[in-house]
């Protein structure tokens, strides 16, 4: 067979693969305005891309056919920043009292062009300090990725893996 054909070939597969499938699509309005996101811009570039991917890992388990939409509306991250003292990163202090993670969203979940779920959420784990983590320590944002895990499963349900 030509390598131009297979080639062909196998991209209808992937494109017909991707239309059976399940789409997340995340929006976030007003970044500037979030409660809380580290200070550098790559590092708030970075969080930002981590929580996208992490929705889009967690789409994967909807069914084939079902898309949803996530406009995160506010993040505030676990912990403070502050100074670390030798001018450079800040450094996250974490002290188990009022400064656990959060996040608001809005999401619509879709299947064939029609809206099947739709609604606004307030994240929080209050108690991030208390319960175990399922992500290693040295994981970025492993509670705030703990907290969108329990939203999913009550929204949603357990994730297949």
């Amino acid at each position: 067979m030509d390598i131009r054909i297979a080639a062909l070939l196998g991209m209808g597969l992937v494109a017909g693969a991707g239309a059976a499938s399940a789409a997340v699509t995340v929006h976030y309005v007003q970044p500037e305005r979030f409660t809380d996101l580290p200070r550098a811009p790559w590092q708030r570039t970075q969080a930002l891309d981590d929580f996208r991917k992490h929705f889009e890992t967690l789409g994967a388990a909807l069914p084939p056919g079902q898309d949803l939409a996530i406009d995160v509306l506010d993040i505030d991250l676990v912990g403070r920043e502050e100074p670390n003292g030798l001018g450079s990163d800040e450094l996250r202090i974490m002290r188990g009292g009022a400064d656990w993670p959060a996040m608001r969203l809005r999401y619509t979940l879709s299947e064939g062009g029609k809206v099947v779920a739709s609604g606004t959420a307030q994240l929080s784990d209050k108690g991030y300090a208390d319960h175990i983590n399922t992500y290693p320590r040295d994981a970025r944002w492993p509670y705030e990725m703990q907290m969108i895990d329990e939203w999913w499963k009550k929204t949603f349900g357990a994730p297949r893996r």
